[in-house]
């Protein structure tokens, strides 16, 4: 497949990802439990997690073309297989079901997953690779935000 098929594809399945994640929140964050938890003082306001994630989507889906394009194997596809099942379960763990625990174990791996994603698969041009650093930094401020929550409340 070529670049633009595969930036189509990940266009679709990041966004599609991201949509799944949001309707299995259940109005997570619109939800009494969640307004009334004791959040970081760090915590952005809502409408800066909309813009970090469609950012976060464009940069990682024109990252994921890239590697596709030049290093296609199924060790790429099984990490970012593994990606997406994470990044659409904790929305349901942690909003829906309110366990910040387990949230906060699976944040704490989709983290892992994309670090691993960084370190370890080459791309070309090398500058490719700086596509994921939205995400990278994100989820390490969602996973504090995680945690805060689980050992302030």
């Amino acid at each position: 497949m070529n670049y633009i098929k595969w930036l189509a594809t990940f266009l679709i399945i990041n966004f599609g990802s991201l949509a799944i994640g949001s309707w299995l929140m259940n109005n997570g964050p619109m939800t009494a439990w969640y307004i009334n938890l004791n959040k970081a003082p760090w915590t952005p306001p809502g409408w800066v997690f909309g813009a970090a994630w469609t950012l976060i989507m464009i940069c990682f889906s024109i990252y994921l073309a890239h590697l596709f394009t030049n290093t296609p194997s199924n060790r790429i596809k099984t990490v970012f297989t593994l990606q997406v099942i994470l990044n659409i379960m904790w929305n349901y763990i942690f909003f829906n079901q309110h366990l910040i625990t387990l949230g906060l174990i699976c944040i704490s791996l989709l983290s892992i997953v994309l670090f691993y994603l960084f370190f370890s698969f080459k791309t070309n041009p090398k500058k490719v690779k700086l596509l994921l650093l939205p995400y990278m930094i994100w989820l390490l401020i969602a996973t504090s935000l995680n945690a805060y929550i689980l050992f302030s409340n």
